[in-house]
């Protein structure tokens, strides 16, 4: 483990987005340390970069304190990027869109510990080793956080939104210690927390497709790159244009 290669910690890792971003890294040569609810799968565990991953629940503070003091342990007081992708879209048993008037509140309590608290307690807790390696924070939010949208319930989109405004109050703060906070806002990627019926939505999406995974792992890859030196405060849309309508 060469202290010249940069170093990866990246959430919500076991598919999907992160499974992808995990790919995107490795292929560039970093170092990769995990954190997910579930294992690796069979063949993450065999590629080369992936030096550690740790099985956690994020939501539950013992266990969120404890992936902490584990992956200080892997990085050697170096960290270059910090990926903030786990997160949670509560579903109701019927496919209802869970909103204001009819999520429960402990749900939106949950919902907001892991997708708005965590990345904020795991900004605080490695800012030093970001500052150390002069690294960058991506925070992924999502096209939900700026629209009401028709799937995501109002605890997701309302914990996106204001995980919007937390990178920009991070990119203010973090500067000082010249580390860089983005963000990047997903729209209808096919991942396991797509709702089936989202096809329906295509002939909002000027590219005319669904993402995919890579699509945003690119992304990401560029904002913690040297290519984007100079940028910070900002969330980029990751959406074939959805967002424009």
């Amino acid at each position: 483990m060469s202290a010249a290669r940069k170093v990866l910690l990246l959430t919500g890792a076991s598919r999907g987005i992160g499974h992808a971003t995990v790919k995107r890294f490795s292929d560039a040569g970093w170092r990769i340390i995990t954190c997910s609810r579930d294992a690796v799968p069979p063949e993450c565990k065999r590629d080369p970069n992936w030096t550690h991953h740790i099985t956690a629940d994020l939501a539950d503070p013992a266990d969120l304190a404890q992936f902490v003091a584990e992956a200080e342990q892997f990085f050697d007081g170096a960290l270059h990027a910090l990926v903030n992708n786990a997160g949670v879209s509560p579903k109701a048993p019927t496919k209802e869109r869970l909103g204001v008037l009819n999520g429960d509140i402990a749900d939106w309590h949950k919902v907001f510990q892991l997708n708005f608290f965590v990345p904020l307690i795991l900004a605080r807790a490695f800012a030093p080793a970001l500052a150390h390696g002069k690294g960058a924070i991506v925070n992924i939010t999502s096209i939900a956080g700026h629209h009401v949208h028709p799937f995501a319930g109002s605890a997701y989109s309302t914990s996106k939104a204001a995980l919007s405004a937390l990178t920009r109050e991070m990119a203010a703060e973090f500067a000082g210690l010249g580390v860089r906070v983005n963000a990047v806002a997903p729209g209808e990627i096919e991942t396991a927390m797509l709702s089936p019926e989202t096809t329906v939505l295509l002939p909002r999406i000027p590219l005319n497709r669904l993402g995919v995974p890579s699509d945003v792992a690119g992304t990401i890859f560029f904002l913690c790159s040297d290519d984007a030196a100079y940028v910070t405060g900002t969330e980029i849309s990751v959406n074939g244009g959805q967002h424009i309508y």
